[in-house]
């Protein structure tokens, strides 16, 4: 058996096949990351001041490295409500025009930042958006999105329950998906509490498996969903089978975990601050780790030469993985 391997310079313990390179240091806390059409990383930081809802920079990885993260140009978000200063922790983008959506964390409403740095608000009416991988593109730009239903959140006198959850019945409690068109011109902004859910409207729970909070989602080009519960449980939404648990990850704390699918269909989990590593989840549901000791893990990416783009918040980071 290899042994895993100690890189020198970022310190980040690597899977054998797989060394470890400094992209970008010095950057305020960066949540997540993509990459735009011109093979640009993007990454969305909450920045060192707490003075903004988030800042967008965007990288030539090409370039040489690392590159200085303090120094970059970036486009600085304000904060779109004073009185709460809800913060940005959701990132997706749209390969096909470059508009970049943003998810508040523990907020309730997607925004749309478009190539020219205007911010739109695009879907409304959620009961609790995290942060992470907490919103996804599809395959034809529908905007997903993943939320939960509790005693609390619908039965207080003065916010009556979602119209959008009636076709649930009364009561329903658990995880909400809802995958609506936000681009090509449709009005917005949509109002999720009042459009029933993509699931768990017609959707059928595996037999005898409460279903608990989903965290993460991340959308396969064919239509297919793969999600994270907040228990590392792995599932697989999808037409016919409806949805099919096809891993569990090792025991842990998960919380604001990012997600991506790679080339192959594996799906590449950034765990957080306190598991602190990088799974790899084959379409076959085998679970390996590919780097670990990592500081507060989030965004990750996927290049096009398959170089894989970890955000270490914690040590205001951005590192990648360069298969050997």
């Amino acid at each position: 058996m290899v042994a895993e391997r100690v890189d020198a310079v970022s310190g980040v313990v690597t899977a054998p096949g797989f060394t470890a390179e400094l992209v970008v240091s010095d950057i305020g806390r960066p949540m997540q990351l993509a990459f735009d059409r011109g093979g640009r990383l993007v990454v969305l930081s909450h920045g060192r001041r707490g003075d903004a809802a988030g800042e967008i920079h965007r990288f030539d990885v090409a370039r040489a490295l690392p590159m200085d993260g303090e120094r970059a140009p970036r486009v600085v978000i304000p904060f779109a409500d004073a009185p709460r200063k809800t913060t940005l922790g959701s990132l997706a983008l749209d390969a096909r025009t470059d508009d970049i959506y943003l998810g508040e964390e523990n907020g309730n409403r997607v925004s749309r930042l478009s190539s020219d740095h205007r911010l739109t608000a695009v879907a409304v009416g959620l009961q609790h958006l995290v942060g992470g991988s907490s919103i996804a593109l599809d395959g034809d730009g529908r905007l997903v999105t993943i939320d939960y239903a509790s005693p609390e959140t619908q039965g207080r006198a003065e916010a009556p329950p979602p119209r959008g959850l009636d076709v649930l019945g009364t009561g329903y409690q658990g995880p909400l998906i809802f995958r609506v068109t936000v681009g090509d011109g449709s009005p917005v902004p949509r109002r999720l509490d009042l459009v029933p859910p993509f699931f768990p409207r017609g959707w059928i729970a595996p037999a005898g498996e409460p279903l608990t909070r989903f965290i993460a989602v991340a959308a396969r080009a064919d239509g297919t969903l793969l999600l994270l519960d907040s228990l590392g449980q792995v599932f697989r939404l999808a037409t016919p089978e409806g949805l099919t648990r096809i891993a569990r990850l090792p025991g842990g704390h998960y919380q604001r975990t990012s997600m991506v699918v790679a080339r192959d269909g594996a799906l590449l989990v950034s765990t957080g601050l306190h598991v602190r590593r990088v799974f790899r989840v084959s379409s076959e549901g085998a679970v390996g780790t590919i780097a670990s000791e990592l500081g507060d893990p989030n965004g990750v990416a996927i290049d096009a030469e398959g170089r894989i783009y970890i955000a270490e918040s914690a040590l205001h980071r951005v590192i990648r993985l360069v298969p050997t």
